[in-house]
């Protein structure tokens, strides 16, 4: 039987492990900026032998420093001291490539278990936790994955059978905090790119925070990127060792964004990539998802999906689809931390948060002047750009 939460816990209690050591904490730090020993040397002035004797738990932590290298990186010293992430890193689900840089999942697990840390603090005893479904048995069929979609959609307060108005805010609203990755060095230097990972989220379970962070790309990648998150967080928290999580997720996604009987309606008739891509400007969602939400409702058979994929080959719409979907902004951590610090907020935070400036601003950025008009507005479709079909590719 397919299992999911009723409740909406108001309260939650964040559990701490124990103090980590000095050195896991100058370890963290490196990862966070990925940066290597000798890099860290250099930018600092602590010989290398120390940084790695320290991170080896063979030398002394004294603060003189451990001083030196917060000045060096813009690092609250209250960094080292503070408790790690409750987060299993084991247990984070990516939306990456199968060749994605094992170095940058590295780094990138560093910054989502800090993102994580300070979410708890955040929204600890003042936003409700999430109200997810989550699953339970071994063993997913489509049928339960459909079925589990429309749960979360009723979960979220979304309609059963109309397309995502702005799915960050829809996730903001119901505790599911959203932050964009940003991997920044110690002095907000340009974020560099991603390696080819996508996304990645974790979620405790009912009462516990739920974090989603997500590279930024294309509006209809990020939705799309931001639903197969959630779908590991409802498929994944309690089946951890499902055999194949990444085609569920995908599933899921399918799923949620464009709903079983609307799908089979949407599909009726042949398929064309004209007509598919007026239905991304109408859903939101991918012209490549939506052919593989058609097959997965069975409105294609295999022949018809493979020639699909040939076509969007063929006129260069594989790497640049037609039609823009406007981009969501997260809001809730900003939020969270204007109220309690202000509208200047960077500074002050990261000291009481313990966490380098850089990486607050990276996770929680102000959102810019122009406010909500300059992407997908709540409460409303999103607005999206129709570029002219036939200039692409040829």
């Amino acid at each position: 039987m397919t299992s999911w939460n009723s409740s909406f816990p108001q309260k939650r209690t964040v559990s701490r492990v124990l103090t980590a050591s000095a050195g896991e904490r100058l370890r963290t730090l490196r990862e966070l900026f990925g940066l290597t020993q000798i890099e860290l040397s250099r930018l600092s002035g602590v010989s290398q032998a120390w940084i790695s004797k320290l991170e080896n738990n063979d030398g002394d932590p004294g603060p003189g420093m451990l001083e030196l290298i917060a000045d060096a990186t813009g690092t609250p010293v209250k960094f080292f001291d503070v408790s790690p992430s409750t987060v299993p890193l084991d247990s984070l689900r990516f939306r990456k490539t199968a060749s994605a840089s094992k170095k940058m999942t590295k780094r990138i697990h560093a910054l989502y278990g800090e993102s994580y840390r300070v979410t708890e603090q955040l929204v600890q005893d003042t936003y409700p936790a999430p109200p997810l479904p989550f699953a339970t048995e071994d063993e997913l069929d489509q049928e339960q994955i459909e079925t589990l979609a429309m749960a979360t959609r009723e979960a979220l307060r979304l309609a059963p059978d109309k397309p995502v108005p702005h799915l960050t805010r829809a996730l903001e609203r119901a505790g599911v905090a959203v932050a964009p990755i940003s991997l920044t060095g110690p002095g907000g230097e340009t974020p560099i790119t991603s390696g080819k990972h996508f996304g990645v989220s974790y979620w405790g379970g009912p009462g516990e925070a739920a974090l989603i962070g997500y590279f930024t790309g294309s509006g209809d990648r990020d939705r799309f990127t931001l639903a197969h998150e959630l779908g590991h967080l409802v498929l994944h928290t309690f089946r951890p060792r499902c055999a194949d999580p990444e085609r569920e997720a995908h599933q899921f996604a399918g799923a949620f964004l464009l709903p079983y009987q609307r799908a089979v309606e949407e599909f009726a008739g042949r398929l064309t990539l004209t007509s598919l891509a007026h239905k991304k400007a109408a859903w939101g969602v991918s012209i490549q998802a939506l052919i593989m939400r058609a097959a997965a409702v069975d409105a294609i058979d295999e022949p018809r999906r493979q020639s699909l994929f040939v076509q969007l080959n063929h006129r260069g719409w594989r790497k640049e689809e037609p039609v823009t979907v406007g981009h969501e902004h997260p809001l809730l951590l900003w939020k969270l931390l204007s109220q309690r610090y202000g509208d200047k907020p960077y500074r002050l935070a990261s000291d009481e948060l313990a966490i380098p400036p850089a990486i607050l601003r990276s996770i929680a950025p102000t959102p810019a002047p122009t406010g909500p008009a300059t992407g997908p507005r709540p409460g409303r479709v999103t607005q999206l750009r129709r570029q002219p079909l036939g200039q692409h590719g040829r």
